[in-house]
C-alpha cells in the first residue's frame, strides 16, 4: 500500500464492525456514568496552549500536539493552541469558568479522544481515547467509593471478568516510608523500585534499592513485608507513624464501603505505587485475567485543580482504559452488524422500494441491493457479504404470483408469503 493511502502515523481508520463495537462500549459506559448522576461534559478538541503549559510536567510537556498561529506566525513557528492531551486539565479550565453554575460537588464523565506527540509502537497511539469520571469538590470516602462502584459496573458491563482492585494510600507509602527511616529525599525512588513488585522478582528489587543507597536489612525488611501473603506486617509497621494510621485509616473505609462488591473485588495492595506527584489520599488499579498491565485506575487527587488552573477544591476519579480493553476483547461477532433483511433486485424495482421502506419502518435494518449485476447468484453473494439474516427474492415469478421467496441465510430454507404479508412474516 502506498504511504500516502496509510492513515498518519500512530492515527488508526475504523471500519464499520469495529466502529460499531467501538460505539456500543462508549454507550455502555456511558449509560452506566449516567445512572450513578455523573453528567456528560465535551471539550474542545484543542485547546489554548497556556491552559496546558508547565501543568503537566516536563516529560508530559514534551508530548503537546500544538498549533501554529495563523497568518505570518505559521513560518516563526510560534504556537498558540494545543490538541486535547486529556480530560483533566479541560476539567480544570470548566470549574474556573463556569464556577458556581456548575452543581456542587461536580460529577462528570468524559468519553472523548486525546492526542500526544509520542512514538507510536505496538499499542501506543498518537490519537486515542480516554473514558474518566471525576468528583470535584468532595473530600467524603463516599466519593472514593462511588468512583469504585461506577467504574466496577462499568467494567462488568463491557464483558470484563475477572478482575481486581488494588487499592493502596499516598499516605500510607508516605507512612512506610517513615516506619522505615527512609528520608524524604529518597522517598520517591524506593516507592519507584516497589513499583517494580509486580513484574520483577523481589531479590531483584531488593538488590535496586540496595544500589540506591538503602541499608541491606532495611531493603529485605521493606520488600519481605510488602509482599508478604497478608498484610498483617505492613499494618503493623503503618501503625507505627502518624501518617501511616491515617492511610490505613483511608484503605479500611474504601474496603468498608465497598464491601457489597464480589469478595476480593477490591483489596489492600501495599506494593501499589501511581502518581507521586499528584495523588493525596487512596489510590488503586485494576488488573484482569487476559489484559496486559492495568485496565483501570484512579484515585484522589486533592490540590491538583488548583495546579491546573482551577480553584481549590478536593477531587478524585479513575479512567477506563477503553482502548486496552477493547484490544484485547476478541473480534466483535460479524453478527454485530449483520443486515436484517437484504432485497434482491430483478426488476419491480418500486415495489422492492416500498417493502424495503415498510420493513425499515418496522425497525428492520434493511438494505437494497444497488449494484448493476442482474444475476441472482452475484445478488445472493453481495447479502452474504453483508452478512444478512434474510434475503428476500422478487423475481420475476414471484412478481407474477404476487409473492416473495424468503430466503434464511442461516439454514438455507426458503419460503414463498405473499407481498402483503412480508412484514408481519419476518416480525414473527
Amino acid at each position: 500500500m502506498a504511504k500516502a493511502a496509510e492513515p498518519p502515523s500512530g492515527t488508526r481508520d475504523f471500519l464499520a464492525d469495529e466502529v460499531r463495537r467501538r460505539k456500543a462500549a462508549f454507550d455502555t459506559v456511558s449509560a452506566v456514568f449516567e445512572r450513578y448522576g455523573f453528567d456528560p461534559l465535551e471539550t474542545p478538541a484543542f485547546e489554548r496552549l497556556e491552559v496546558f503549559a508547565g501543568k503537566l510536567g516536563e516529560d508530559a510537556s514534551a508530548l503537546i500536539f500544538k498549533i501554529l498561529k495563523r497568518g505570518v506566525h505559521e513560518a516563526s513557528g510560534e504556537a498558540d493552541l494545543a490538541l486535547r492531551y486529556d480530560h483533566t486539565v479541560p476539567l480544570a479550565r470548566v470549574i474556573g469558568t463556569y464556577g458556581s453554575k456548575l452543581p456542587s460537588p461536580y460529577k462528570r464523565y468524559a468519553i472523548g479522544p486525546v492526542w500526544r506527540a509520542d512514538r507510536p509502537a505496538q499499542g501506543r497511539f498518537r490519537e486515542f481515547v480516554q473514558c474518566d469520571i471525576d468528583t470535584v469538590g468532595s473530600s467524603s470516602p463516599l466519593a472514593d467509593a462511588e468512583t469504585v462502584w461506577a467504574l466496577n459496573d462499568a467494567l462488568t458491563a463491557l464483558g470484563v471478568e475477572d478482575f481486581r482492585f488494588l487499592v493502596n494510600s499516598r499516605q500510607a507509602l508516605h507512612g512506610l516510608l517513615e516506619a522505615y527511616g527512609i528520608p524524604e529525599e529518597a522517598g520517591a525512588r524506593v516507592l519507584g523500585s516497589l513499583d517494580k513488585l509486580d513484574k520483577a522478582a523481589p531479590d531483584a528489587v531488593v538488590a535496586e534499592l540496595a544500589d540506591r543507597g538503602l541499608a541491606a536489612e532495611t531493603a529485605e525488611s521493606l520488600v519481605g513485608d510488602v509482599v508478604a501473603p497478608d498484610t498483617d506486617r505492613i499494618r503493623k509497621q503503618l501503625d507505627t507513624t502518624e501518617r501511616g494510621r491515617a492511610g490505613l485509616a483511608e484503605v479500611d473505609r474504601l474496603l468498608e464501603l465497598t464491601a457489597g462488591l464480589p469478595s476480593g473485588r477490591v483489596v489492600f495492595t501495599p506494593r501499589m505505587v501511581r502518581g507521586l506527584d499528584y495523588y493525596t489520599g487512596p489510590i488503586f488499579e485494576v488488573t484482569a485475567a487476559g489484559y496486559p498491565g492495568s485496565i483501570c485506575s484512579g484515585g484522589r487527587y486533592d490540590g491538583l485543580v488548583a495546579k491546573l488552573g482551577g480553584p481549590d477544591l478536593p477531587a478524585c476519579g479513575g479512567s477506563i482504559g477503553l482502548e486496552r480493553i477493547l484490544a484485547g476483547q476478541a473480534a466483535a461477532d460479524a453478527e454485530a452488524g449483520a443486515l436484517d433483511v437484504a432485497l434482491t433486485v430483478l426488476g419491480a424495482e418500486d415495489q422492492v422500494l416500498r417493502l424495503a421502506n415498510q420493513l425499515r419502518a418496522d425497525g428492520l435494518r434493511t438494505a437494497v441491493y444497488l449494484g448493476t449485476s442482474g444475476k441472482l447468484a452475484r445478488q445472493l453473494k453481495w447479502a452474504n457479504d453483508q452478512h444478512a439474516r434474510t434475503v428476500l427474492i422478487y423475481g420475476p415469478a414471484e412478481q407474477e404470483a404476487g409473492e416473495v421467496t424468503v430466503r434464511d441465510m442461516t439454514s438455507g430454507e426458503q419460503t414463498r408469503v405473499p407481498v402483503a404479508d412480508v412484514p408481519a412474516h419476518l416480525r414473527r
